[in-house]
């Protein structure tokens, strides 16, 4: 990872306009990354995770650095990743909507601290509770890495993915 900020495209330029829609063909599994500490509790929705290396085990999420939930979680300097399953579509479309309070997007779903404090869905498809190895903005994000403090597979319900600007259900076609 570079050190040094890239220039992002400005909001209506061309290039923007044609990488949002290119990255909006590209599915990606849907996640709640929820921080709790000193700075608060809070929460979003994700599809900007990975996985960087399982030695020692870490993961990289992107975040909008003018978000609420960026200034809490650089504070808390702890995390978790809620993996989640087609069962979640609301607690997905809540911890995306930026016009709730956080007490309200944690009304869905029934959550538990994890090690470090981060809160945990107790049914999601995998849970990682992560503290903050690194975190630098590059552009309009802060690019996160966390060390994996605990790992759980949870249920193994069908995944939620998001695709074409929407939620769509993972159906397993190969054990059908």
């Amino acid at each position: 990872m570079s050190s040094h900020p890239m220039p992002a495209p400005t909001e209506a330029s061309p290039a923007a306009i044609a990488f949002r829609e290119a990255m909006s063909r590209v599915s990606g599994a849907v996640h709640v990354v929820a921080t709790d500490g000193k700075a608060g509790r809070g929460g979003f929705t994700a599809t900007a995770v990975t996985s960087v290396s399982d030695s020692p085990p870490s993961l990289l999420v992107c975040i909008n650095a003018t978000s609420r939930t960026a200034k809490m979680l650089k504070e808390n300097g702890v995390f978790s990743v809620n993996t989640l399953a087609a069962g979640h579509i609301e607690i997905a479309r809540h911890f995306a909507r930026s016009g709730l309070s956080m007490d309200e997007r944690f009304a869905r779903g029934r959550w538990e601290a994890g090690p470090g404090g981060a809160p945990l869905l107790v049914d999601a498809l995998a849970v990682f509770a992560l503290k903050v190895a690194d975190l630098r903005q590059i552009g309009s994000h802060f690019v996160v890495v966390g060390e994996v403090l605990a790992a759980q597979a949870g249920t193994d319900d069908e995944p939620l993915v998001y695709h074409r600007r929407g939620y769509r259900i993972l159906h397993d076609t190969d054990h059908a």
